[in-house]
């Protein structure tokens, strides 16, 4: 590939060659780890047998920290190795839609996006905020959400489904104990993808003004932006607290990664099709349960992982659910 980008005329297609450059980086990153894996793991057999033939103990027991770290290393490289589909190092939209529960399901949304955007932060992964529909009362009829970052798509994949939320209502004058549910749904990225292309004339773009808090200009103004795509019927509207030219960009950008999943979604039923699999539709399947009250505990049902700290998973510790589910799916 080197070899290849050096050759006169590489440049010509800009954006082929841009992909290429990509693609190129990370394999030098994925060649570079692992070498370097190598080579911390010969280092550390070597000084462990020369520590033990010396009976030097506290060299020992300083290699046994440095074997900690290289074991913590190499199971998040063997997690990393699960995302090997064609999307899984893009960004990712994370979009999430209250469902079934009232003002207590649009603040339990609220919620959930706010556990993305600090399982973001925690990890120093970029971060934007699309679209913002807020509810009547409290909360939010919907969030979508630009996470940017290393395999991105692929861990966040995990996260696709509905999330159930068990507790005392805030918003419940008998502070009752409320179930509500919200659905996530995550879509790769699918900026510069040739698969897809949006052409102005399929698009039919009409303006309103956005709804909830905002200032002054968002509920004056039409800067909130609808856009129908009109070969497939696909709706996106983006109501954020922009101009309408920032809103029919990110709309135009969401669009897009819908494009890809429902294209994505063909091929794969394609292919199961001509080998005559059986596809599952797990769309809208429960995925995981927050229990605040009788008992705290959040449970994901696909992998039986169970934690009783609640507050720490929705602070955004979501590591463990995520490596969990992606583990369970090898082999499948």
């Amino acid at each position: 590939m080197e070899r290849e980008a050096a050759e006169p005329g590489y440049w010509d297609d800009h954006q082929s060659a841009q992909r290429k450059m990509q693609q190129l980086g990370r394999l030098k990153d994925t060649v570079t780890l692992w070498r370097d894996l190598e080579s911390r793991s010969q280092n550390l057999s070597e000084l462990t047998e020369l520590a033990m033939a010396e009976d030097d103990l506290s060299l020992l027991e300083q290699l046994e920290s440095e074997h900690e770290e290289l074991t913590k290393a190499l199971a998040m490289e063997e997690v990393n190795l699960t995302l090997s589909g064609p999307y899984d190092d893009r960004p990712a939209i994370v979009s999430i839609h209250a469902g079934a529960g009232g003002t207590d399901a649009q603040d339990w949304a609220e919620m959930l996006m706010q556990m993305y955007c600090n399982w973001a932060e925690s990890g120093k992964r970029p971060l934007e905020v699309m679209d913002l529909s807020y509810g009547e009362e409290a909360g939010l009829r919907s969030a979508t959400l630009e996470v940017g970052g290393p395999h991105s798509f692929g861990y966040l994949s995990a996260e696709q489904g509905v999330h159930r939320l068990v507790r005392l209502s805030p918003y419940d004058p008998n502070n009752l104990r409320q179930t509500s549910f919200a659905q996530v749904e995550i879509l790769p990225t699918a900026e510069d993808d040739p698969d897809i292309e949006v052409r102005s004339e399929d698009i039919k773009m009409d303006t309103f003004r956005s709804s909830g808090p905002g200032g002054q200009n968002v509920q004056k103004v039409a800067s909130a932006v609808r856009l129908t795509h009109i070969p497939t019927g696909i709706v996106v509207s983006c109501q954020n607290e922009r101009s309408q030219h920032q809103n029919r960009e990110f709309a135009v950008r969401i669009l897009k990664a819908k494009l890809l999943a429902r294209h994505s979604e063909e091929r794969a039923k394609e292919l199961a099709d001509l080998r005559g699999e059986r596809v599952a539709a797990e769309w809208g399947n429960q995925i995981r349960s927050y229990v605040l009250h009788p008992y705290k505990s959040v449970k994901d049902h696909r992998t039986n992982l169970q934690s009783t700290n609640p507050d720490a998973v929705l602070n955004g510790a979501i590591d463990g659910f995520i490596e969990a589910y992606l583990m369970s799916r090898v082999g499948e």
